[in-house]
């Protein structure tokens, strides 16, 4: 790899496994050059074979503030440039907010929302100078609607959302642009090696016993291929006026829009007790 080789430039967290790694993958299928990270770089050793002229593996922990400096660092220096950064590492804590431990969800936190964030202001320096560069942040559709066991979860996408839609108006005028990644269920490790769970609490079982079910009935069998998810996000980055949001999969459309449908009937509802609250 060379620094005046054609072909944007990815930096793309979490490239070990799931739809981080489909996006290397459609990435030097479209032409590109891929900075692909892990914590383990060993485990991109697959990729590297793919395209070993525009595959660089870094070693990159999000949690961990001099390995996100000195892999960013090392790419500015050998490429001067950074076309879209893909903040994908991250992982699911599953259980009732009580359940929790607290090391477990400030961990939570620390990876997937802190170190998305890190790793996005480690990198917008580069993007000011060049003024340009597209930043995708891989949130999910429980980042727009929640689910019961998944209170941790859901708070570091819900989180990412809002500070990365806020990061899009206060970018947008020095050429860099934002789009939040919604996906549904995609047939990943995400479910499996990438899910940690709580300790159960007797009070909780019954409540969450029908959610288990229909987790364990649905794990193998999500609808969503990676691969195809991949490339929505290459066309999606691709676009003269790319989404700020981008949904994944049918279920992430339907799961949304009947949300949000659900947000405006309660708004409606609460309008009488709420809105007349101003200074008379």
């Amino acid at each position: 790899m060379s620094g005046n080789s054609d072909g944007r430039v990815w930096f793309i967290t979490g490239s070990s496994s799931g739809l981080g790694r489909e996006l290397v993958r459609a990435a030097i299928t479209h032409g590109d050059r891929v900075v692909a990270t892990a914590r383990d770089t060993s485990a991109l050793a697959g990729l590297v074979t793919l395209a070993p002229q525009r595959v660089r593996p870094v070693r990159l922990d999000v949690t961990d503030p001099g390995s996100i400096d000195a892999a960013v660092a090392g790419v500015d220096r050998e490429f001067g440039r950074i076309d879209v950064l893909v903040n994908n590492a991250g992982y699911g804590l599953a259980g009732t907010l009580e359940e929790l431990a607290e090391t477990d969800l400030r961990l939570q936190f620390e990876t997937n929302l802190f170190g998305a964030l890190a790793v996005t202001r480690a990198v917008l320096p580069v993007l000011r100078r060049q003024r340009s560069g597209h930043i995708v942040q891989m949130s999910s559709v429980n980042g727009v609607m929640p689910i019961p066991g998944g209170s941790a979860y859901t708070g570091t996408k819900f989180a990412l959302d809002g500070m990365s839609e806020a990061l899009a108006a206060e970018v947008a005028h020095l050429g860099i642009r934002v789009t939040i990644v919604e996906p549904g269920a995609f047939r990943t490790d995400f479910n499996t090696r990438s899910l940690r769970w709580s300790e159960p609490m007797p009070d909780y079982t019954e409540f969450m016993a029908p959610e288990l079910e229909e987790f364990e009935a649905f794990r193998g069998n999500e609808p969503g291929d990676p691969c195809r998810g991949a490339q929505a996000i290459i066309a999606a980055v691709g676009l003269d006026d790319p989404p700020l949001r981008l949904p994944l999969g049918a279920d992430a459309f339907s799961e949304i829009r009947a949300y949000l449908q659900t947000r405006l009937t309660e708004l409606d509802a609460t309008e009488l007790i709420g809105a007349d609250t101003d200074f008379r």
